[in-house]
């Protein structure tokens, strides 16, 4: 047997922290910590809030008889950085910097490199963060649109999409960077990529309305209605981008974005709740075989996953439809802590050589613009 290596893993989220620690791949201990929320609000700043959160997470840790000084390393989700390729990357000062100014997004991920940085100054391990939300890996003709200045950038569940993309790689006996693969994260938002020799070089941008409906998130529509909506008097602009982003799809359709009480409503006779549901299948389907053209045909395989992917009947929808263009394989769920753990063996285990952050944007516009 090879060497077992310890990987504390954490992801912070609006109201709480899920932690977890593994020893290689095998999970270990797992908690979802949750934070008062009277007293997150009592923080000016968002970064405010990494001696309380961590305290919290050490009193969860100690109940569970988990020491920190065991770990061989620590990862975590975290956000808010320029964007970069993917990877992984030691925790630096300037990955520290830019986490707590949040640069790209002001939201408590930003809190992930900051308390593993934390834990790993007093416990003696290294501190990685793997495939960061903030990843941009596209060519050039994916960020063209239709409007001049106006430009795509990857904003995709870039944690899961790649892991499950790996998984499948080794399934088949092949390196991730030797296969191409059409991936689409089918939760609360959609997000669905062209993976080309380990690179997302397309995907929709799940947060600003593009790709297929989701089940709370409106996906692509036409933009002349919208405009007309948003100048109608009768919406604010929080309204309007909480239909693009929060209530739209399933939830604004039917009035829920749960799959099982979707297939209950059907089974019951609501045509309607079929009609949408069927819809948003659909929907992904068409952007599956677009992704297919984007890698001209040549495509290893399609992967779901996801909580909606646990569904049976959307997957045989999708089934129906995309199975000749390549075997489709399913990963249900969301496996976001055990890629943490996993690219935390690949640094410490040299499977993957580290990056480094500099802070300098992946992409930041075309030089050649006039």
């Amino acid at each position: 047997m090879g060497e077992i290596y310890r990987i504390f893993t954490l992801s912070p989220g609006s109201t709480s922290t899920k932690l977890a620690v593994f020893e290689n791949e095998t999970l270990v201990f797992k908690a979802n910590v949750a934070h008062d929320t009277e007293m997150l609000k009592s923080f000016a700043e968002i970064s405010d809030q990494l001696p309380y959160r961590k305290e919290t997470i050490v009193k969860e840790l100690s109940k569970a008889g988990i020491d920190l000084k065991d770990m061989d390393a620590f990862t975590a989700y975290s956000g808010g950085l320029e964007s970069m390729v993917g990877g992984i990357y030691p925790v630096n000062e300037m990955i520290l910097q830019h986490s707590k100014e949040g640069r790209t997004v002001k939201h408590p991920a930003i809190l992930g490199a900051q308390l593993i940085h934390a834990f790993s100054e007093e416990n003696g391990a290294p501190a990685f963060l793997v495939n960061p939300p903030d990843v941009d890996e596209f060519e050039d003709l994916a960020r063209v649109t239709g409007i001049k200045g106006l430009y795509r950038e990857s904003r995709v569940h870039v944690l899961n999409q790649k892991e499950v993309a790996m998984r499948y790689a080794a399934q088949l006996g092949k390196k991730y960077e030797e296969c191409n693969f059409v991936v689409a994260h089918v939760g609360g938002g959609l997000s669905i990529t062209a993976q080309c020799k380990g690179k997302i070089i397309d995907g929709n941008d799940v947060l600003n309305g593009d790709g297929p409906m989701a089940p709370n998130r409106s996906g692509s529509v036409p933009a002349v209605p919208i405009i007309k909506m948003c100048f109608s008097g009768e919406f604010t602009e929080q309204e309007m981008i909480a239909k693009i982003s929060k209530t739209g799809g399933l939830l604004g359709h039917i009035g829920t974005d749960n799959a099982m009480e979707i297939e209950k409503m059907i089974a019951s006779g609501d045509k309607y709740a079929k009609l949408i549901y069927d819809a948003m299948a659909y929907q992904l389907c068409k952007f599956i075989g677009s992704y297919a053209a984007v890698l001209k045909g040549e495509v290893d395989g399609i992967i779901l996953t996801g909580g909606v992917s646990n569904d049976k009947y959307f997957v045989d929808q999708v089934k129906e439809r995309c199975s000749f263009i390549a075997p489709i394989k399913v990963y249900g769920g969301d496996f976001e802590m055990e890629a943490l753990a996993a690219g935390g063996v690949r640094a410490l285990s040299g499977q993957e050589q580290t990056k480094v952050y500099t802070g300098k944007p992946a992409w930041s516009g075309f030089d050649f613009e006039i």
